[in-house]
């Protein structure tokens, strides 16, 4: 049976006056369920803080840190500088960090968007009212006017629609004699289809990349005037998941290629394969030994892309990493695979250069500093450094074997220090092993090998923090829209967001990407590798340039 991670709270939007109605509801009839969800999941929060509570060593701050979260692990928000500390008389309290800096300089990030930013924005051409280059100038009567190379912008915006609608009244006449009824054609270009492609784009981009549920989105249109139905909003986007496949399956293809592949999984709810709810309902899926649900997140990186994948159903991780890796080139040799220490997450039958994620170790000891702030600072400090050479060795874009180099050199002495004064906190008895503090350390010890992986092999990573950012597009649906019906909505939910967050990662237009891959659906078909996130403008180019040609 799957156990909860360590630490893990499950999160819900519901209000207390939500429950009530549930609760209402329950007494006259059956809950629906989206009501049983609701009840489920806050009984489920209700038994997790019940075990927190009656846990010893689960103190005030570590309580509110699980509940609320921590809004940054950086050393300096979780121990304070020592001249801080020393004035505030306790050194485990965070010190107030000012928004601005000294100088009143607004930190970097922050102001109005410049008219370069609004990339996707209709451009407009405005012509001088009265001059034209080549005219005498109308102020000295002597010069001539000429293009300057930078025109003057302005940026309007407006707001509409996420979908927008137009109704075509097409006149109808009729013969007074013969009845004959003629009536005018649509104008060229409106096309025979009620949604076209970039509807069906725009509502996969809303759900499965910007987490807006069906209902949601059914009740904005409402509001606007635009009815769009939660189930035709689904109708659309399965429909063209037949479209899209040949590109989800190159993705997959390329990504087991990859040099280094990252993977981890987070709980996902799928309502068809939940338990019955009472012994005379049966679920709707097979059963099966293992009862939990999981979103696997996997990106892969070949040839300085990043692709992303999500897995939704009973396997883990590392299981669904090896169905990517079993798509691999024999050529090839074994990746580089970055993960956590969880059993779980390596696959099985394929050989891989195994390296662990040292932010999951320094979190072990951001989690104890308040009781340990000395011995935590040092840990933290060191680690501090080897990020700082990581951080450096990205700016100067050095190659694999560089950074390889780099390391060994500047990190590699600060993590021998560190290894040694684990050992030295042990053999000395400054720190009971069964402590907070001891454990941290033991975990260290357990994985060092693989903690330091950057240190013996080029490209290795620190830390498995990217798949960590990539599974939030599946936290934030799990959030929003709380479950997936059925194991088929949930491949639909993987495929839209491996595309969605692979145009992220290449700096690629999803909206766009989506569209032009339904206009061009045969092509698609015939070569998809022509048309990934990264490429598929230079196919449109090509494409447009040979029809230019052809006529």
């Amino acid at each position: 049976m799957y156990k909860r991670k360590k630490n893990e709270i499950p999160r819900i939007d519901v209000s207390m006056e939500e429950l009530e109605k549930v609760l209402e509801r329950a007494r006259k009839e059956p809950l629906d369920e989206e009501g049983y969800a609701k009840l489920k999941a806050s009984l489920e929060t209700l038994g997790y803080l019940v075990q927190l509570v009656e846990n010893k060593d689960t103190t005030i701050h570590r309580l509110r840190q699980i509940l609320f979260g921590s809004s940054t692990e950086k050393t300096s928000q979780v121990l304070p500088t020592e001249d801080v500390a020393r004035q505030a008389g306790n050194p485990t309290v965070n010190p107030k960090v000012p928004k601005e800096k000294a100088s009143g300089e607004k930190s970097k990030g922050h102001g109005r968007n410049g008219a370069e930013a609004y990339s996707g924005a209709e451009k407009v051409q405005v012509a001088h009212e009265s001059l034209k280059p080549g005219d005498r100038c109308p102020h000295c009567q002597k010069g001539k006017v000429y293009h300057q190379a930078q025109p003057g912008v302005l940026v309007r915006v407006v707001g509409q629609a996420a979908l927008k609608a137009t109704v075509y009244e097409l006149e109808k006449l009729r013969c007074n004699l013969c009845t004959e009824v003629f009536t005018a054609e649509p104008p060229e270009g409106v096309g025979a289809e009620k949604y076209d492609e970039t509807s069906a784009s725009m509502i996969a981009l809303l759900k499965y990349g910007s987490g807006l549920p069906f209902h949601r989105l059914e009740r904005l249109q409402g509001c606007l005037g635009i009815p769009l139905p939660a189930a035709t909003q689904w109708e659309i986007v399965k429909e063209i998941t037949g479209v899209l496949k040949p590109a989800y399956q190159e993705l997959i293809r390329q990504a087991a290629q990859g040099e280094v592949v990252h993977n981890d999984d987070t709980t996902m709810k799928i309502l068809a394969m939940m338990p019955a709810r009472s012994p005379t309902e049966e679920c709707a899926e097979e059963k099966s030994e293992r009862t939990g649900v999981f979103t696997s997140g996997i990106v892969s990186t070949r040839e300085g892309r990043r692709i992303a994948l999500f897995f939704t159903g009973r396997k883990h991780a590392g299981e669904n990493l090896a169905e990517v890796l079993s798509k691999r080139a024999s050529e090839l040799g074994p990746p580089i695979q970055m993960c956590d220490a969880l059993s779980r997450n390596p696959p099985k039958e394929f050989q891989v250069i195994l390296s662990n994620c040292i932010a999951h170790a320094r979190r072990k000891f951001v989690e104890v500093a308040e009781n340990f702030p000395e011995e935590c600072r040092y840990v933290l400090e060191q680690l501090g450094e080897v990020y700082k050479n990581d951080a450096l060795a990205r700016e100067q874009g050095m190659s694999p074997e560089q950074r390889l180099h780099f390391h060994q050199v500047e990190s590699g002495p600060r993590m021998r220090d560190l290894e040694t004064w684990f050992k030295k906190q042990f053999a000395e008895r400054k720190v009971e092993p069964n402590s907070g503090l001891g454990s941290a350390i033991l975990y260290m010890q357990k994985y060092w090998d693989k903690l330091t992986q950057f240190l013996r092999q080029a490209g290795a990573p620190l830390d498995n923090n990217i798949v960590e950012r990539t599974l939030k597009m599946a936290i934030l649906h799990r959030k929003n829209a709380m479950f997936y019906k059925t194991q088929n909505g949930a491949r639909v939910g993987d495929l839209f967001m491996s595309l969605i967050y692979t145009c992220q990662f290449c700096d690629a237009n999803p909206f766009d990407y989506l569209t032009e891959l339904q206009r061009h659906r045969r092509e698609l078909f015939r070569n998809p590798s022509d048309w990934m996130p990264w490429n598929y403008r230079n196919t449109l180019v090509r494409t447009s340039v040979h029809a230019a040609g052809a006529n």
